[in-house]
């Protein structure tokens, strides 16, 4: 008999809430068997628990849901593997122009912010020469210089 698992199980082992579980589901990511009393208890089978990793790995290299599931379907039908691959490739390939651009955004950020800090260095640094010369000196009996 193959492996089933409840929901606590599953947001146990991916460290995910019961109800990211079942947004999941209501996405279609997920398609666990109901049981019980008005099918209020659900099982997951070991296809749940692979889609669920996927779909976690496709969150975390920047894919929508949309696009996890839709990949992630790719490899439920029987279609071509030829032509799922290239689709993985297209969308691979625009997340990563995505990032491309975000670094090249952050580095132009960090490089803006750096001038921003050797200027206002500058500043500090002639402001600090030009208050120790145009202040008076005090001599210890109260007389200025």
């Amino acid at each position: 008999m193959a492996p089933t698992y409840n929901i606590s199980d599953l947001a146990k082992e991916f460290d995910l809430t019961t109800r990211a579980m079942r947004f999941y589901e209501d996405m279609g990511l997920l398609q666990p068997e109901r049981t019980g009393p008005g099918g209020r208890s659900r099982v997951y089978s070991g296809r749940d628990r692979t889609r669920l990793k996927l779909t976690l790995r496709a969150k975390r290299l920047g894919f929508s849901l949309g696009e996890a599931k839709e990949i992630i379907d790719m490899y439920d039908s029987p279609r071509d593997t030829g032509a799922q691959l290239q689709k993985f490739l297209l969308v691979l390939a625009e997340h990563q122009k995505q990032l491309e651009a975000q670094m090249t955004d952050l580095q132009a950020n960090l490089d803006e912010l750096k001038e921003h800090q050797r200027e206002a260095r500058a500043l500090l640094a002639g402001s600090n020469k030009t208050s120790t010369r145009s202040k008076p000196s005090i001599q210890p009996n109260g007389d200025k210089k």
